[in-house]
């Protein structure tokens, strides 16, 4: 249940072994959206600054963030 609370809009994939079409298309387009964020996550826990900070975290959050843009951007250019 790890979508437990989560917004009525948040991609969900479904359960079961024989999914209707539209189903798997959702599947796919769910593991696209995950991946991206997948690798941002491995991008930002290899990132040695972050292990730890000696800043606030209204900074780090900044970074985080600005990390975070950069690399969508190059996955998507």
């Amino acid at each position: 249940m790890a979508y437990r609370g989560a917004a009525r809009n948040a991609r969900v994939p479904f359960k079961g072994r024989r999914l209707k079409r539209w189903q798997r298309r959702h599947h796919t387009t769910h593991a696209k959206i995950r991946c991206v964020g997948e690798q941002a996550m491995a991008v930002l826990r290899g990132w040695r600054p972050l292990r730890k900070p000696r800043c606030s975290t209204n900074r780090v959050t900044a970074i985080v963030k600005a990390v975070l843009a950069l690399h969508l951007t190059a996955a998507s250019g």
